[in-house]
Formats: C-alpha cells, structure tokens, sequence
C-alpha cells in the first residue's frame, strides 16, 4: 500500500539514501536538510513503512518550484513518480498556489514524459545549467505547470 505524507527530520537517512541511488550528480546531505522549512512543501512516499521516495518543493508567494524529484531506482517506472507528483500539484493547488516550475536535464527524456503526461509545458531552456560527470555542463529545460 502507498501513502504519501510530509517529510519529517528523521527521514533524512532514507531520504539521502535515495537521492544517491536516484540521480546523476546528487545532492549533499546538506543540502537536501537544508531544504526545509517554512518556506518548503515536501512529501515523502513510502511503500509498506518503507519510504521510497520524495518530492522537495519551495514556496515563495503564490508560486512553487520543485527542487528535486526522486525515486528509488527499484521502483521507477511503476507509476510512483507520477502517484507523489499528482498529490503534490492537488495539495499545491489547496493551498492557492498558482504556479508550479520545474528544471529538468535535457537528456533526461523519462522525467520530461512524466511531467508533460502530468500536465506541464515546457516553457524555456537554461544553458549550462546542470553539471556533468565529465566536469561539462547540461542545459535544463525549464517546466510550468498553471494550478
């Protein structure tokens, strides 16, 4: 059974776990702590007690950006991505929220299906913002959902 909830401090070491196994160039431990807060929406999705993954989101007057979105790799493509974003866009929505932006890697072809299947338009790009294992750069493209 999935549920989803708020991001309490003593998920971090799962959280954490996550984020390495999820992402190209992930975040530190720092960062992904000092991502919270009052200014912060963050939810975690767990599977039999056990989280699996996470949404990180901050919220500045009427407009949210989502700062990170992670799946533990065994659960990818099972719909779980897509279950944690729909509830964080409905939960977005009744707090009067009116945007919600994203960046995504352009070469990260499966996170842009998501958030197009889930209602997002593609809006700009950002040259070089990513960095790369080699030590290059990777544009993002910038995503924009209207609640």
């Amino acid at each position: 059974m999935i549920e989803i909830s708020t991001i309490e401090p003593e998920d971090f070491e799962s959280l954490f776990e996550i984020e390495q196994q999820a992402h190209l160039v992930p975040w530190s431990f720092e960062t992904l702590k000092n991502n919270q807060g009052k200014h912060y929406f963050n939810l975690k999705l767990q599977k039999e007690n056990r989280i699996i993954g996470f949404a990180i989101c901050q919220k500045v007057l009427d407009e949210a950006t989502l700062l990170n979105l992670a799946i533990t790799p065994t659960y990818q493509g099972q719909g779980c991505g897509k279950q944690l974003l729909q509830q964080l866009i409905n939960d977005l929505y009744q707090q009067d929220l009116l945007t919600l932006w994203l960046e995504v890697r352009q070469s990260n072809k499966i996170a842009q299906k998501l958030y197009l299947q889930c209602g997002f338009n593609e809006v700009d790009i950002r040259k070089n913002y990513y960095p790369t294992l080699d030590g290059g750069r990777e544009n993002a493209i910038i995503m924009a959902y209207y609640l």
